[in-house]
């Protein structure tokens, strides 16, 4: 089906490389952006893009916030008030083992699914 698209690759290690494990090497937050290394295949990734996924705190569609404090021992400082909650989609750290996927086709775009706790040292 695909023997005249060069994009396909043609040996047996076609799918052996779609999913990877890797160590993160350098990252960019403000891009969401990560680079890996694959120990097993001894190769560095590109700059591939992190998913997005984000955490919800408290819950779904409200706003992200500590709840409101009751004030106490009648001192203005201690009155009735509230945090906001800056919440930010997780981006992982150097150092940290991470799954990618990868298309199956040359050069295809890699991406990091998520952090991974390491199998066992």
């Amino acid at each position: 089906m695909y023997e005249n698209n060069t994009r396909y690759q043609d040996n047996d290690a076609a799918f052996s490389s779609i999913v990877r494990i890797g160590i993160v090497t350098d990252v960019d937050n403000d891009k969401r952006l990560a680079q890996v290394y694959f120990q097993d295949l001894n190769l560095n990734s590109g700059q591939i893009p992190v998913l997005i996924n984000r955490d919800f705190i408290p819950d779904y569609d409200v706003p992200q916030r500590t709840e409101y404090e009751a004030g106490g021992s009648g001192d203005a400082a201690y009155e009735r008030h509230k945090h906001d909650l800056p919440v930010k989609p997780w981006m992982p750290k150097k150092g940290e083992q991470v799954l990618c996927l990868y298309e199956p086709i040359r050069d295809g775009r890699g991406f990091v699914l998520g952090g991974i706790q390491a199998w066992q040292t």
